[in-house]
């Protein structure tokens, strides 16, 4: 009989379950701490008990464990000071999606060097997530495929699904099981309906295929997450931060009769991917809200240690310590006026916002 399955397949390699790896990197009583006061947090920021803005912040993707660790005690050190105003939350990306090729994130390459090994990529991913969770600074992260959650979902408070992915039904489906609040971007093209759909379903129940801790093939059946939320990433060649497009947000989410809670990227098409447009789109957010603005909750920023980025040399000896492999970050000292800025922007401002959602 002739084959008619996997015929372009060259191999399939074992993977360890994700109960094997988190035998390996267990989860600490510190760890958890981190992660469940968080989400709590979070949730009341989402349900207006908690007046404080979200601000996931951090590399647009995790290349270097070192520098990352690095990092993170600079901003854990920043949460603290910041802390009465802004919900620091580590930008924590290890899965990359590539429009067309390139390299696709830590954990399925870890060395960069096209050895794809994704077994020693998983674990270090874990390893990191719980070095800078014992810190007790939380992580976000973008979901992109649908198996790491098992891996990694005890180690993360906030969850994105990404401007490609928001109209994808297993990520929906997924979201809908995820325990974090998610955050769904809008489209490439700068529409909203994905996001809106995403929200929807997400907060519903699903059943659907996945699998288990012991990596067997599985049914899941979810309860839904009432924690999804808008983040506006702009699109079409225009960003979509502006008082006209978050108002039109508003409208929508009202019409579709969703809690009106966005979060406001300041990078990627709002920026129009120059990182030193970042701080502009901040401030002028910050305006909004000092304005009366109650729909949005938090924002984003891509920022390293260093400013820019570079590509992926093949000594790599000569990658530039804490810069981004990928989209282009401000740099520490700017990150830093620009939390600080917002911090004492909107100490008046956000004082009698508790409960008062639109």
């Amino acid at each position: 009989m002739q084959q008619t399955e996997n015929l372009n397949i060259e191999s399939f390699d074992p993977m360890p379950t994700p109960e094997e790896i988190h035998a390996r990197v267990p989860l600490t009583e510190a760890a958890a701490k981190t992660v469940v006061t968080a989400r709590r947090t979070l949730e009341a920021v989402l349900d207006r008990r908690d007046s404080r803005l979200l601000v996931v912040v951090g590399p647009c993707s995790i290349h270097d464990p070192v520098a990352g660790l690095d990092y993170a005690k600079r901003l854990m050190a920043l949460a603290e000071e910041v802390a009465s105003t802004l919900v620091l939350v580590m930008r924590v990306y290890f899965e990359k999606p590539r429009t067309a090729t390139g390299w696709k994130g830590f954990i399925n390459d870890p060395y960069m060097d096209d050895t794809f090994r994704i077994e020693e990529g998983m674990q270090k991913a874990r390893e990191f997530l719980l070095a800078i969770n014992e810190l007790g600074l939380p992580a976000g992260t973008e979901a992109l495929d649908p198996i790491s959650p098992q891996y990694l979902g005890d180690l993360i408070s906030w969850t994105a699904i990404g401007a490609r992915t928001s109209e994808s039904q297993t990520h929906r489906e997924m979201s809908s099981g995820l325990s974090t609040p998610v955050g769904f971007k809008n489209s490439t093209d700068g529409s909203l309906s994905a996001a809106l759909n995403a929200i929807i379903s997400a907060s519903s129940p699903h059943n659907f295929l996945g699998i288990n801790m012991q990596g067997r093939s599985s049914v899941v059946r979810t309860c839904g997450n009432r924690y999804g939320h808008m983040v506006l990433r702009g699109g079409g060649d225009r960003p979509n931060y502006d008082t006209v497009s978050v108002a039109l947000a508003e409208n929508a989410l009202a019409k579709a009769k969703l809690q009106q809670n966005i979060v406001v990227d300041c990078s990627h098409a709002n920026s129009y991917k120059k990182p030193e447009l970042q701080p502009l789109v901040m401030q002028d957010v910050v305006n909004q809200i000092r304005l009366g603005n109650k729909s949005i909750v938090g924002m984003m920023i891509e920022s390293n240690i260093e400013a820019g980025n570079q590509p992926i040399p093949a000594d790599l000896s000569k990658l530039k310590y804490g810069c981004s492999v990928t989209d282009a970050c401000v740099d520490w000292p700017t990150t830093e006026k620009m939390i600080r800025e917002a911090h004492d922007a909107l100490r008046g401002p956000l004082a009698g916002r508790a409960g008062q959602a639109k």
